[in-house]
């Protein structure tokens, strides 16, 4: 994995207290966790851990949980695991998300991949998670702007996941976790219009 931080919602670092490990797939994007483990550290690890699992090996060709030794693969990580999360990428189709509402609910982390800056669907992952009740943490992750953080904080967006790079001009990256706290749209904004008598 790269070197990465992971900034909450009002642009602190957290990387500090971040203990979620990705399980490592040959299809791992950098940046989904901080850092990785294979399944079988996992299984011999003496603690349990924050494991980040990706979504797309854990369904069928349907889109549905995949049952049998997958499940049972799914269950024995959960076991094994203080906290388990899932990542998906950007580019899935939407509609996996609605047919798996009871298992995401079920997510202490769901992390979003962007594997493409042009790739605009995170935000309508996130906002969809957020309609079907998802109250847990939302993170994303991979080629996303900063001038699209604080759009992303508006669509859900709990977490974010940043490059070494991305980090070098932290002045503007906190900047761009404020850049609507003057606008007003009735839901993260200021209660009142921005040139209200009153």
């Amino acid at each position: 994995m790269g070197n990465h931080h992971v900034l909450n919602s009002d642009g602190v670092d957290i990387s500090q207290d971040d203990t979620w490990l990705a399980l490592h797939t040959d299809a791992l994007p950098d940046g989904i966790a901080l850092s990785h483990l294979s399944l079988l550290e996992l299984l011999q690890k003496q603690e349990k851990l924050e494991v980040v699992l990706p979504l797309a090996d854990l369904l069928d060709k349907e889109g549905s949980l995949a049952g049998g030794l997958l499940q049972e693969v799914r269950e024995l990580v959960s076991q094994h695991a203080s906290r388990v999360g899932v990542w998906i990428t950007s580019d899935s189709d939407t509609g996996v998300l609605l047919g798996l509402p009871e298992f995401l609910l079920q997510q202490d982390l769901i992390v979003i991949h962007v594997p493409v800056f042009t790739d605009g669907r995170g935000f309508s992952y996130a906002q969809t998670l957020r309609q079907i009740g998802y109250t847990g943490e939302i993170r994303i992750a991979g080629k996303f702007g900063r001038d699209q953080i604080a759009y992303l904080l508006r669509a859900g967006v709990d977490s974010f996941v940043l490059s070494e790079h991305d980090m070098q001009s932290i002045s503007d990256i906190s900047q761009a976790f404020n850049a609507l706290a003057s606008s007003y749209d009735g839901r993260h904004a200021a209660a009142l219009p921005m040139f209200s008598g009153t």
